[in-house]
């Protein structure tokens, strides 16, 4: 009861409840807040506080950004979610508070365009090495054959592509990217699409902040070729998988363009079955299926193999080398 009067006490304000009907709309800065309700900083960081406090806000803090959104779980994100359900439709005050927001939203996926188009050269040239993503994505959704997933976990989730993939499919989306630009792409994108039930945080891909055995699928796409501690990643995969959960990781198989390392940041050439039997392993995983997609025929050189791997927990009755190898032309 306590917790209930907190919650009701701390919205019984009009700007706080135009400020639940925004981020009901997906999550915010305090300078995004700010610009929309029309009021100062400190006023509105004051409002924030109060409701966090409550339990009808979660923040997370990324870079020099809080990011603030409805709370997910509790009794005071029960109460957000369900005053925001009440509030009339045709309100003038929130009509032009949306009209703001979608302004914000506008300014971020310029921001993240300019960015994206700065080094799109280096991602093309890149994707002209191997197989199409459409090939590739077609591929992951073979092989993460369950039609919905409570939680979906995206580590290096970059311009939320896999996000935007499985979206469809997932009650809950959670991005994990360690840089600030490329979680700005995200963002855009997956307003684009309407995915509000998206949260993305950046975050080191080694100490993840989520709950242990949380997670229905866990991917990877193309990461750990810039990690010098694959295993530890894995390792951290490992933790935030549920019992039956799946873990699908996609990356390139071993190669010799050393032109990668320079132009790309790539801290191995490629990864090989073996090497990843043996770290799914060592987290306590078992390989279930490896798929492999043979790159273009290139005139001037050698082409990328793009691998997929897909791993469970650990069942000590089933033998590693059950695993199925599967080659798509």
């Amino acid at each position: 009861m306590d917790e209930l009067l907190a919650g009701l006490k701390a919205i019984a304000e009009t700007t706080r409840i135009r400020i639940l009907f925004i981020l009901s709309h997906g999550e915010l800065n305090v300078s995004e807040l700010t610009y929309i309700l029309g009021q100062s900083q400190p006023r509105v960081s004051r409002h924030l506080k109060l409701m966090a406090e409550a339990g009808l806000l979660s923040r997370n803090k990324e870079g020099n950004w809080v990011l603030f959104r409805l709370r997910g779980e509790g009794l005071g994100g029960a109460l957000a979610r369900a005053l925001v359900d009440m509030l009339p439709g045709r309100d003038a005050v929130l009509s032009g508070d949306l009209s703001r927001l979608e302004e914000v939203r506008r300014q971020r996926e310029e921001k993240a365009q300019a960015y994206f188009s700065a080094n799109a050269e280096h991602w093309s040239s890149l994707r002209s090495l191997h197989v199409d993503e459409a090939s590739v994505e077609l591929a992951m959704g073979e092989l993460a054959t369950a039609r919905s997933f409570e939680t979906l976990v995206d580590l290096g989730t970059g311009t939320g592509r896999v996000l935007e993939l499985f979206g469809p499919r997932a009650q809950n989306l959670h991005g994990i990217d360690s840089s600030r630009e490329m979680l700005a792409i995200a963002r855009a994108n997956l307003e684009k699409h309407g995915f509000r039930h998206a949260q993305l945080r950046q975050a080191d891909i080694f100490a993840l902040p989520l709950a242990d055995s949380m997670a229905d699928l866990v991917t990877i796409h193309q990461v750990l070729h810039f990690l010098d501690e694959p295993q530890r990643a894995l390792l951290e995969a490992r933790r935030i998988l549920k019992p039956d959960g799946k873990l699908l990781v996609v990356d390139f198989a071993p190669h010799d363009l050393d032109e990668l390392r320079e132009h790309h940041a790539h801290r191995r050439l490629g990864i090989s079955a073996e090497q990843m039997t043996a770290w799914l392993a060592r987290a306590g995983l078992q390989l279930s299926r490896h798929m492999v997609l043979d790159p273009p025929w290139l005139k001037s050189r050698k082409g990328l193999t793009v691998s997929l791997w897909l791993a469970e927990p650990r069942n000590p009755a089933r033998h590693p080398s059950t695993a199925r190898k599967e080659t798509v032309q």
